[in-house]
């Protein structure tokens, strides 16, 4: 009976350290909070709408998740830039019209992959380090925006588009909800069921290991960096419709966010432990955290503040970057 309440004792340890519940339940209690100090805050039509908010930066942590996974000091900084570049083409393909809808995503998107490809190659074959190639990716990105622009934002995005964020479905629920729900599933699936992920993890553990068990790493590397260039801009073009119109600036502040939403949901920052679903939460997490800051009418300057102290925080609570090695 004592090794059987011990080992009960241990899977609760267990759970309760476990990242995954860890950000869950601080979610919960920053929405708890937020409707004790403002009664509201907690409704169903508030928390559809921090979900809503929310989505965008978990798309976008998406294809951050997968790079980070890949190891090699993984980071793709360029994922604000990306996005907001998708967004500004985008918007003028569209220009409105919903005639232009289908060559107002591809276009985007495929100029997100190319620009994903050159950050694999440069990391891959260049041997630049991650952080450096993908921050001056984010400038290159950003010469290209006011070449494309000249500094003047145009275009709006398609009404299907917008219809699809702001639109409300079964429950009152957004449509984008619903598109966030099906890309979480497939990209759980794709990293824990398809030979992918697979390489992925592999390739983020020990990558002299994958290569020996004839695992092309230079190609999962530039896989990964696609990939994440492609969330970006898939999360930018999402974003479009949710502002309608297009700026300069209007997806840059998912830049880092993108990292902390991986590392609060407990993704190895060292790559080859971790998942999606962490991702998701610690999205929802930042969220909710950053609404409940400007309902307390809290300045920018304390809002960054508290968003780094929350941050370390769970770093120190999960305790995990040596544990999850051994």
């Amino acid at each position: 009976m004592t090794t059987l309440a011990l080992a009960q004792g241990a899977r609760w340890k267990q759970a309760l350290t476990n990242p995954i519940v860890l950000a869950s339940v601080i979610a919960i209690l920053l929405v708890v909070i937020g409707q004790l100090v403002s009664p509201g805050f907690g409704s169903y039509g508030q928390i559809i709408n921090l979900l809503r908010v929310a989505s965008f930066l978990g798309i976008i942590a998406i294809g951050q998740t997968i790079v980070i996974l890949a190891g090699g000091e993984g980071i793709d900084l360029s994922v604000g830039k990306v996005a907001t570049f998708a967004a500004i083409i985008g918007s003028r393909v569209m220009d409105g019209h919903d005639a232009n809808l289908a060559l107002g995503l591809l276009v985007p998107l495929a100029v997100a992959a190319a620009i994903g490809l050159v950050n694999g190659l440069g990391i891959v074959y260049l041997r630049i380090p991650p952080f450096v190639m993908t921050l001056g990716m984010l400038g290159v990105v950003q010469g290209l925006i006011l070449a494309y622009t000249g500094g003047v934002a145009a275009g709006r995005a398609a009404p299907a588009l917008t219809a699809l964020v702001n639109g409300r479905l079964a429950l009152s629920i957004p449509g984008v909800l619903f598109v966030w729900l099906l890309l979480a599933i497939a990209i759980s699936l794709l990293l824990h069921r398809t030979r992918f992920g697979w390489n992925l993890y592999a390739v983020g553990t020990n990558r002299v290991a994958a290569e020996l068990s004839g695992i092309s790493v230079n190609r999962t590397v530039i896989s990964a960096y696609v990939t994440s260039a492609v969330f970006a801009g898939l999360g930018g073009m999402l974003l479009l419709g949710y502002t309608e119109s297009v700026f300069l600036d209007l997806a840059d502040q998912y830049m880092l966010p993108s990292v902390a939403a991986v590392v609060i949901g407990g993704t190895l920052i060292s790559g080859g432990i971790g998942g999606y679903a962490g991702s998701a939460i610690g999205a929802i997490v930042l969220t909710v955290l950053e609404s409940l800051l400007t309902t307390l009418d809290i300045p920018n300057a304390s809002r960054t503040i508290v968003n780094g102290v929350v941050l370390l925080l769970l770093l120190a609570l999960y305790g995990r970057q040596r544990r999850l090695r051994s």
